[in-house]
């Protein structure tokens, strides 16, 4: 167990690079699943989550090694691979569920524990279930594993997304790499990160058009894949998160290999609270100099406001002249992290989706409890506008998300450290 150990009134100053995307190289690990040999990931991210994929990876027959210091991931697949998933493992890591789509459709079965992950409210799996069984697969749920089976292999199939879920498009475009046919994937999410991922398998002989948009054709190859280099797209959350640390601690942070164009909307809210925002080639720049003007925001899949960066609006709006509602579309538990920045004395109300956050002069240092990846790296964030010390717990759910956080606060100006914290309980 760890925490981060916070000295307040902080202005970050200086640049960063940012690495690969979590939500895209854990699914590329995935997707190497589909090919015999070695692929190789590069601009990898240094985090915990790529550790437990490896390893998840290695108990179904691969040998992966990663080289954080590097950025690179190399993951050599065999000829015959495992197909069961242990719960030890996937309890850790709810992008686990990832290599259930390569899995079914490699092997004709997978067998994977329901996943773990951030505690961030409900996030089922009817719709990956729906999409597969659609495709010939028979899935049902024994002792806490998800079994899927398709003896006979997987064939194409027209699937209608209730809602544009990420895990579920992503699942689904695995699978059918490999199905008999053509699969079409209506309301499909059209993050960056589906994008890279069904790059990679393009690059590896898969027949997909349309990612990034709604609808996604996947016309099915016989064979297996081949195995690939490929550099993972940057982070665009970990890049909004600096933008956002420079408007929090009234700073200048120069994004040295940000996508300012896969943050239009997270980039418009912090230029309407105040922010200068300068587009560079590569990366962006953002500066703050005044305390920020409040601004409502709505989580919406993308192109929406990222869920994800929901806590840093928050964070923001807590020290606005001002007040500003932000209402929360996804994921309910996403507001655990209000209650732990009121500790640091902002003023915010929740009500079911909604929490309305009235703006103080200034924020104090207390000790506070990370619930997930982005609400840890908001609260730290927060400690840094702060007077006085903030102690924040559980920062092995940072680690999970960011690689270096502490070094990159401290490169950028911060007095931010790193230290053992025996509160057990913190642990979920």
């Amino acid at each position: 167990m760890e925490r981060f150990r916070i000295a307040g009134e902080a202005r970050l100053e200086g640049a960063v690079e940012v690495a690969g995307a979590k939500n895209s190289v854990l699914k590329l690990m995935a997707a190497a699943l589909l090919a015999e040999g070695t692929t190789t990931l590069r601009q990898v991210p240094g985090i915990l989550d790529v550790t437990f994929m490896a390893q998840l990876l290695d108990t179904l027959g691969c040998s992966v090694t990663v080289d954080a210091e590097a950025g690179l991931a190399t993951i050599a697949v065999p000829g015959e691979i495992g197909y069961q998933c242990d719960y030890d493992l996937v309890r850790k890591l709810r992008a686990s569920i990832s290599v259930l789509g390569p899995l079914l459709g490699r092997c004709g079965r997978a067998e994977v524990a329901l996943p773990g992950g951030d505690n961030i409210g409900s996030r089922g799996l009817n719709m990956h279930v729906a999409g597969l069984e659609a495709m010939g697969a028979k899935v049902h749920i024994e002792h806490g594993f998800v079994i899927a089976e398709a003896p006979q292999g997987l064939h194409g199939a027209e699937v209608w997304l209730d809602f544009p879920s990420v895990g579920a498009t992503e699942t689904i475009m695995m699978a059918a790499v490999l199905a008999r046919g053509t699969t079409v994937i209506e309301n499909a999410a059209r993050e960056p990160e589906i994008q890279d991922i069904a790059a990679l398998l393009v690059a590896m002989g898969a027949q997909i058009d349309g990612a990034g948009s709604p609808r996604i054709e996947v016309t099915g190859v016989s064979g297996l894949l081949k195995p690939v280099e490929h550099v993972v797209v940057p982070d665009r959350i970990v890049s909004g998160s600096w933008a956002f640390a420079a408007a929090i601690t009234r700073g200048d942070i120069t994004i040295a290999n940000g996508h300012a164009e896969h943050l239009e909307l997270p980039l418009d809210k912090l230029h309407k609270a105040g922010a200068e925002i300068e587009v560079l080639n590569p990366g962006f720049r953002v500066r703050m100099n005044d305390r920020p003007k409040p601004v409502d925001v709505v989580t919406l899949p993308y192109p929406g406001f990222a869920t994800d960066l929901q806590a840093f609006v928050i964070a923001l709006n807590a020290l606005s002249d001002g007040a500003a509602m932000v209402t929360e579309n996804l994921f309910e538990g996403r507001f655990t992290f209000a209650q732990e920045l009121t500790r640091l004395g902002a003023q915010i109300q929740t009500d079911g989706h909604h929490a309305v956050v009235r703006g103080v002069p200034r924020l104090s240092g207390a000790p506070v409890v990370a619930s997930d990846i982005r609400a840890g790296a908001a609260l730290v964030l927060a400690g840094l506008a702060a007077e006085g010390e903030t102690l924040v717990s559980a920062a092995h759910h940072v680690h999970r998300g960011y690689t270096d956080f502490a070094g990159n606060l401290r490169r950028l100006g911060a007095d931010v450290t790193v230290e053992p914290d025996d509160a057990e309980l913190y642990w979920n």
